[in-house]
Formats: structure tokens, sequence, C-alpha cells
């Protein structure tokens, strides 16, 4: 009897800096997409003065062999200049921020609110029948925040993707 072995699916978070030219969005998602790979997160930021280049953080999931394939083909791609994996490089630091629309009256309003300050939200737009907070953290924070707010009327969840960085004085 033969035995198959299946690789474990990981979480693993790249960031890729680019020259910030019309298509590499494009060609990076053609990528995943050609290969059959899902991006569960893509955020993309200009980050110089002059506006030449990117970085492109993409979070992403698959069996080790996987993630090093993928790796390889985004070093390939023109014009790319870095990847790194921050979840293989070591201790690094993820953020999102989400603007989180709900609607309620008389206690779930007060719950809503008083959850907010639990969890450092803040209300950007308030109505009589309605609130809509700004959270930022770590994935997991942004995800118990919403989970809370379903019970108390969530209406709509706007996030942005996450962020990642590597700690330490370094760049990777």
């Amino acid at each position: 009897m033969m035995k198959i072995h299946h690789e474990e699916s990981e979480r693993h978070v790249l960031t890729v800096v680019v020259d910030n030219e019309a298509g590499i969005l494009a060609k990076i998602a053609g990528l995943f997409t050609a290969r059959g790979y899902n991006i569960d997160s893509l955020t993309v930021a200009d980050i110089t003065e002059n506006h030449a280049v990117s970085r492109i953080t993409i979070v992403t999931h698959g069996p080790p062999s996987q993630i090093d394939q993928i790796h390889a083909q985004l070093e390939r791609l023109v014009p790319v200049h870095r990847v790194s994996d921050l979840t293989e490089l070591g201790p690094h630091v993820e953020r999102e921020l989400a603007l989180i629309k709900v609607s309620g009256e008389g206690d779930d309003r007060v719950e809503a609110l008083r959850l907010a300050d639990v969890f450092r939200a803040k209300v950007v737009d308030s109505t009589i029948t309605s609130f809509i907070f700004e959270i930022t953290g770590s994935p997991e924070k942004v995800d118990r925040f919403i989970a809370l707010m379903r019970e108390l009327g969530l209406v709509e969840v706007g996030r942005t993707g996450i962020v990642g960085m590597m700690r330490g004085a370094e760049a990777p």
C-alpha cells in the first residue's frame, strides 16, 4: 500500500518591493491565478518620496513547497526588487485597519460602545441608529471585534488588508 504524503498548509506574509509601474499588480495576481494559488490579503502602497517604488504585502497559504515556489516565481518577475517572507524571517508585526458599521438602539447600542472602548476602536461616524467604528490591530483582534459586533447589529465591514514589518532595526 502506497502512502501519500500531504504537506500541511501554512499561512505566510510576503512583502514584495517593486518599481511603481502600471501592470505590476496584474502580473503578480496573474502569477497566483495561473497556478491556482489563493491570496488571502493584498495591500499596495507607494513607499518612496519620488513615487518610484511600491511595497506589496501578500498573505497567502499553502504547503511549504508551494510557498517556496511562489517566492521563487515572484523573484523572477521584472520589476521586482526584493521578496521577503516575514513568516520565515522571524518576529514581525502585522496590522490591519477596518471600518465596521453597526446599527442598534438601547442596550445593544450601549454594549457596542462599551466593547469599542475595550478594543480601542474609535467612533468615526454616528447617527441615532448606527455607528461606524475604526479599529486597528492584529488580524485576530479585528476578527474578534467583528464577531462581537455581529451579535449587536453588524451592517457592513471594510478591511484594508494586512501590512507587516520585521521587528528590529534592519530591513529584511
